[in-house]
């Protein structure tokens, strides 16, 4: 129940760190422009100006940065309580350095009347009361446990319980208790541990290997009988000439008896 979202406290730290670094650069910026405590000289790092208005700025600064980016409720709530805390010197710091020593104070605003009402509502007491404003509404978000809270601790608490362990293997030496634990969800693009009694996934587009002990005996070959591409060329070598044919061509040159085939003129030359 102590994890909340860093949206929770984000508008608020937002704000405090902007008041923070208004706080604490105006006081030393702001005599360039007449618009500070005495003595108006800037970047002058009195007593007076280092209590009431350098030291609560940085408070502001320090409470909305934890605000900003904590998680956890309670460290959220410490960075809310430190910027309320300077926010409320803001305010009662000045009626306070009264009772200091003079040379301690931070001394009157420059300026006509206008000017100083405007500076001291806007480098002390104003700037404390909105530093105050946002630090309480930060720790009233805070506070208060919304539904998706409560929803989101339920649901991670059952699931907890339903996750199954897993016994960690142990040396046979090893005295210890086994470790168990709840097995993490498997992510979408890797697998899930494989249990010891599940078999192993075989890889597709390979044919399984068969033990030799275990093969198939191959037919005994059959005799094919020889087709007509097998057979003997013919005419065979030793056959008797044959007799000649009326349609036979006579070959110039030649003699009567040479028509068993054709040849073409001066090929017997």
């Amino acid at each position: 129940m102590l994890r909340v979202p860093r949206s929770r406290g984000a508008l608020s730290g937002v704000i405090l760190v902007l008041l923070g670094l208004w706080g604490g650069l105006a006081a030393l910026v702001g005599p360039y422009f007449h618009f500070a405590f005495t003595p108006d000289k800037a970047w002058s790092f009195t007593a007076g100006r280092v209590w009431l208005e350098i030291l609560p700025a940085c408070a502001l600064l320090v409470g909305g940065l934890i605000l900003l980016g904590s998680a956890n409720r309670a460290t959220a709530a410490i960075g809310a309580w430190i910027a309320a805390l300077g926010g409320a010197w803001y305010v009662v710091g000045g009626t306070l350095s009264t009772m200091w020593a003079a040379s301690d104070r931070l001394g009157v605003p420059v300026g006509g009347t206008t000017r100083q009402v405007v500076e001291q509502i806007t480098l002390l007491s104003g700037l404390g009361a909105v530093a105050v404003f946002f630090a309480a509404v930060a720790l009233g978000r805070l506070a208060v446990v919304g539904v998706k809270d409560a929803r989101l601790a339920e649901r991670e608490a059952a699931h907890a319980e339903a996750a199954p362990t897993v016994e960690t293997p142990r040396p046979a030496h090893d005295d210890r208790p086994a470790a168990t634990g709840p097995i993490p969800p498997a992510r979408a693009d890797r697998p899930g541990p494989i249990q010891a009694t599940q078999p192993l996934p075989r890889r597709t587009g390979r044919a399984p290997v068969t033990p030799p002990e275990q093969a198939v005996p191959r037919p005994a070959e059959q005799t094919v009988p020889p087709t007509r591409e097998h057979a003997a060329p013919w005419p065979p070598e030793s056959a008797a000439p044959r007799a000649p044919e009326p349609t036979d061509r006579r070959v110039a040159g030649g003699s009567a008896e040479d028509t068993g085939s054709f040849r073409r003129p001066g090929e017997g030359a």
